[in-house]
């Protein structure tokens, strides 16, 4: 991303810009938190039962464990 100088701002620039910057790391940093949050819950829900059954099924497939549920994947 290229920062190109706002043709508006006269003068004083550096103070701004350096406000600027701090804004938007706060900004970031309150998003990673957000995130790191909302990734916590996820990893702690549970695994639903339908999933957990297909799961049970590929791995007795692969070990050859269970040849009646037919089907042709």
């Amino acid at each position: 991303m290229i920062d190109t100088p706002d043709p508006r701002r006269k003068g004083a620039a550096s103070k701004s810009d350096g406000a600027d910057l701090e804004e938007a790391r706060l900004r970031q940093q309150a998003i990673g938190v957000k995130l790191r949050h909302l990734f916590d819950e996820v990893v702690n829900e549970p695994v639903p039962d339908e999933f957990l059954e297909i799961l049970r099924r590929a791995d007795e497939r692969k070990s050859g464990g269970d040849s009646s549920q037919g089907g042709g994947a």
